[in-house]
């Protein structure tokens, strides 16, 4: 078993940068999994962010809305994945969450076995 934990959400005005952080522990050597986040609104499906793969984190993909403005990347030392959050804009708040998946790279939510509870983001005009 896996266990994430989130941190880094806050308030933010538009245009201003957060990041994110995620700790994983558990479930083994952390370079296996690959990692990724998602955002969620009330009454909304959990839409894909960004993910990197597993080991070094070579490749990374990202979700249209946050192309050019986030950065996803991970330090396996630390068992950590970071999520850097540029530009933001009101319509990037949501609650973010980091997941785990016991594969090479995934984009989906179904692919993702570990979720963490997720940091609240609020972005104002």
């Amino acid at each position: 078993q896996v266990q994430l934990v989130e941190s880094g959400g806050g308030l933010a005005q538009a245009g201003e940068s957060l990041r994110l952080s995620c700790v994983a522990s558990g479930g083994g050597t952390f370079s296996r999994y690959a990692m990724g986040w998602f955002r969620q609104v009330p009454g909304k499906e959990r839409e894909f962010v960004a993910a990197l793969s597993w080991s070094g984190g070579h490749n990374t993909v990202y979700g249209d809305p946050v192309k050019g403005r986030f950065t996803i990347s991970r330090d396996n030392a630390k068992n950590m994945v970071s999520l850097q959050m540029n530009s933001l804009k009101p319509e990037d708040t949501a609650i973010y969450y980091c997941a785990a998946a016991d594969r090479g790279l995934a984009t989906r939510v179904w692919e993702y076995d570990y979720w963490g509870r997720g940091t609240q983001v609020t972005v104002s005009s």
